[in-house]
């Protein structure tokens, strides 16, 4: 990827929840010789997609195994209880942990929040994933701790969520290979970033990167035609008659 960008491709993996949609479009914008491909992964399958080569850069769910791998954090999620519409819980802006003890929560195998202690008796089953376990709060037979993010993705008619303040959090990062950080990953990061068009790190021409201050050296000359400036108070006296 060091001899130019035309003809190639930015492989951008993301897992459920994580909508890339912003950066896309701005990569989009940037580099419109540079076609940028999305690739949806499981959370527990997108380090190996990135450790095996199948995307240049992807939107994990913190932990991971970071072995290799270069993670920049980038926001906390709200944890969010979904529940049946016609459960106590609908009725309130938030719900603490402690509320959920006598509850049962479903554990999903794809769970991607880092528990201590889980909240709320241990459901019948673990369902193998977020989505399963969804159908079966749907059913009746569980609530579901989630980031609001996978609560909005899974949205029900006949289901609701709210806000656990004091439940772990998941953060989501964006991460890959570090030996194979190559120029369009450090273009995609500084889009992340926020940089502008003109501050991508290391991207700048050493020609564009010094005009400011060939302009600087440049204003005495504009201003004395070369000529060393000589004080306005000197100059009068100068011109004094004799």
């Amino acid at each position: 990827m060091t001899d130019g960008k035309t003809g190639m491709e930015f492989r951008l993996a993301y897992v459920p929840g994580v909508t890339p949609a912003k950066w896309v479009n701005i990569w989009t914008e940037r580099m419109p010789d540079v076609p940028i491909t999305l690739v949806t992964v499981p959370a527990a399958e997108v380090v190996g997609l990135l450790r095996d080569g199948g995307a240049d850069a992807g939107f994990v769910r913190l932990p991971v195994d970071r072995d290799g791998l270069s993670v920049i954090p980038l926001y906390v999620e709200t944890t969010v209880v979904v529940v049946p519409k016609d459960h106590a819980a609908a009725a309130v802006d938030e719900v603490p942990v402690a509320d959920l003890t006598d509850e049962e929560v479903l554990h999903p195998l794809d769970d991607t929040i880092e528990w201590t202690v889980r909240p709320g008796l241990p459901a019948f089953t673990r369902p193998a994933t977020t989505a399963d376990a969804v159908e079966l709060v749907a059913a009746g037979t569980g609530l579901l701790l989630v980031p609001q993010s996978l609560a909005r993705l899974h949205h029900r008619r006949d289901l609701t969520y709210r806000p656990v303040p004091d439940a772990p959090q998941s953060q989501v990062a964006l991460a890959w290979p570090t030996d194979a950080t190559t120029d369009l990953v450090e273009d995609f990061i500084g889009i992340v970033r926020g940089r502008t068009v003109n501050s991508s790190r290391g991207r700048t021409p050493a020609s564009s990167a010094e005009k400011p201050a060939q302009r600087q050296a440049r204003k005495p000359a504009q201003k004395g035609s070369g000529k060393r400036a000589v004080p306005a108070g000197r100059r009068k006296k100068g011109n004094r008659p004799r």
